[in-house]
């Protein structure tokens, strides 16, 4: 994966999760000193959530799945991620062995950027002042990210998670500087959308710590086989016909290949409605010719 020359890196640590506009700018600057010092630009993060493991927060769900946040991170220039299984026992390193172990001995840091607030080792104990420390005992540089440099960018993951959760998709795709995914396999469903000329790709998606926006219908898009195709998905429980699980299909328009067991990263454009339950199978159908009219006009103005 490394595309340097030298083994050693210049190296950022943290969740990253979104990799939003705030997260860039640290990555932007990460590849300048790549580049400038023929570093490998490296991005150590972990997983699960050190929230999932510590505080037995099972709830929390991540804006990108680890594959996304991989795909995304590489588009950004950055070629070598690390993902640190964060257990108890990792927890309780110190800051001393952390340090030596796996920034210096395994990830061979040359150059760390990193937050004013960044803490580690057992506890949190430490602060970026013990690093500039350690970066004096074991020949690495510090680069200190200002807290004015973060509070420019007034932009968190948890802003982020709370506007998809609101089914706001436009401040989140406005905030992630991309639009916010889901990706997973095509499975079959109850194809009651192909009897009413609405056939839909069922997505299955494995990681269940996903974040999953607020239900309702949505206008995506995606690459189909190198071929960019639009549609509108959605997120619920098709009350119409009584769904008993939460169900994500999208209908693609002008499009009918069949895509069981596909792989599919489906991108949110806009949010168009709620879900409701209609009387009948022929209000559903008649809402889907008007959701498919309301799509393909947003998408000729904006696409």
């Amino acid at each position: 994966m490394n595309k340097n020359n030298s083994n050693h890196t210049v190296l950022t640590i943290g969740t990253f999760d979104g990799v939003h506009i705030g997260h860039q700018k640290i990555i932007k600057r990460l590849v300048e000193i790549s580049k400038v010092k023929n570093l490998t630009p490296s991005l150590l993060t972990f997983f699960p959530h050190p929230r999932m493991v510590l505080q037995k927060d099972a709830n929390i769900k991540l804006i990108n799945t680890i594959s996304e946040k991989e795909t995304i991170l590489n588009a950004f220039g950055i070629s070598n991620l690390i993902i640190k299984e964060f257990t108890k026992d990792f927890s309780r390193l110190t800051a001393l062995e952390y340090v030596e172990n796996i920034l210096v001995n395994q990830l061979k840091a040359k150059h760390i950027i990193i937050g004013y607030d960044h803490h580690f080792g057992r506890n949190r104990n430490a602060n970026i002042e013990d690093l500039k420390q350690f970066g004096k005992e074991f020949n690495f540089e510090v680069e200190e990210i200002s807290k004015q440099d973060i509070n420019d960018v007034a932009v968190s993951s948890t802003k982020i998670r709370n506007a998809l959760l609101e089914g706001d998709i436009k401040t989140a795709n406005a905030y992630l500087g991309y639009n916010f995914m889901l990706s997973g396999t095509v499975i079959s469903g109850k194809k009651l959308g192909k009897t009413i000329n609405y056939p839909t790709a069922n997505l299955y998606i494995e990681e269940t710590y996903k974040l999953i926006p607020k239900h309702g219908v949505y206008i995506v898009k995606s690459e189909i086989d190198h071929q960019t195709v639009y549609g509108m998905m959605n997120i619920g429980f098709n009350p119409t016909v009584n769904g008993k699980h939460q169900t994500i299909e999208t209908h693609f328009f002008n499009f009918n290949k069949d895509l069981y067991g596909k792989n599919l990263k489906i991108e949110l454009l806009q949010r168009l409605r709620d879900e409701h339950k209609f009387e009948s199978v022929s209000e559903l159908q008649n809402q889907l010719h008007k959701d498919k009219t309301d799509a393909l006009e947003f998408l000729n103005k904006n696409a």
